[in-house]
């Protein structure tokens, strides 16, 4: 085993094959797996579990009672050594479980840098979760589910399976979310629908007031516009028609490539929503 000057509670469970780097706590009653590789600077709390191919970076801290890289909850795994990847300083909270990817999805779940996960929210397999997202208590995301940055889950709230999150994304708690939600939007409901742009979420992002007011024109283009250029035209013309709106924000830019990439459709509009 390499410790590397980590410390190790004399209860702790920890194979003689795991890797643990320097300044790292494992406290007590914890189980740390074979094939585990810890960084430097992580705090391991008491009665965690870290099992399976699963690589965590630097300074992160895992509350009681975790499961982090336990088999994936899906009935077609067979045991392939698929992995779990974790970034520098996140925060894991009580009873939350993040599990590792299968071979029907790229074999790796990875999680970015500086997320929070709130008490008993799950990541599944497959998923692909950014940088600086904050998901609420019992939050919980299917298989195959892809988050971008900065983007906000609230409590109880269901993810379904791949269905993408784009870029500073806030879900209303108790959402179920059935179908792409766009990058900058807000988004509530069972099926969650669109509600309007994450004003707030923008601005602490360094959205310009400039940027925003192109990013305002495109959506409501996109999803509420009644001018005479777009009216009765389908989806997809309208996204075409805002292309020439963009002129070089790149927030405006991402939000249309967005979404003429979703695969599974994005969320529908609320007809009285904001924006």
């Amino acid at each position: 085993m390499s410790t590397a000057a980590a410390e190790i509670h004399p209860t702790a469970i920890v194979s003689p094959s795991a890797k643990i780097g320097a300044g790292t706590v494992v406290g007590p009653y914890s189980i740390i797996g074979p094939d585990v590789v810890i960084g430097e600077g992580n705090r391991v709390g008491p009665h965690v579990v870290v099992e399976g191919h699963t690589k965590i970076g630097n300074g992160n801290t895992i509350f009681q009672f975790a499961s982090v890289g336990a088999a994936p909850q899906d009935l077609k795994y067979r045991g392939e050594p698929s992995e779990l990847i974790i970034g520098n300083g996140n925060i894991i909270r009580e009873c939350v479980t993040l599990q590792p990817g299968t071979s029907g999805g790229g074999m790796i779940t990875r999680i970015g840098d500086g997320n929070l996960f709130m008490a008993n929210t799950h990541v599944g397999h497959d998923s692909i979760v950014g940088d600086r997202c904050v998901f609420a208590n019992s939050a919980a995301l299917a298989g195959h589910v892809t988050v971008g940055n900065g983007v906000i889950v609230g409590g109880l709230s269901g993810i379904h399976q791949f269905v993408r999150l784009g870029d500073v994304a806030m879900i209303g708690a108790g959402a179920m979310v059935a179908q792409d939600i766009p990058p900058f939007c807000m988004a509530q409901g069972d099926r969650a629908t669109v509600q309007g742009l994450n004003r707030i979420g923008l601005e602490r992002n360094g959205c310009s007031k400039d940027e925003f007011a192109v990013l305002r024109e495109v959506y409501r283009t996109v999803f509420t516009s009644s001018a005479v250029e777009v009216k009765g035209r389908v989806f997809k013309d309208r996204v075409s028609y805002a292309l020439g709106l963009c002129g070089e924000s790149p927030k405006a830019l991402a939000f249309l490539d967005f979404l003429r990439s979703s695969e599974r459709g994005i969320a529908a509009h609320h007809s009285q929503g904001g924006e």
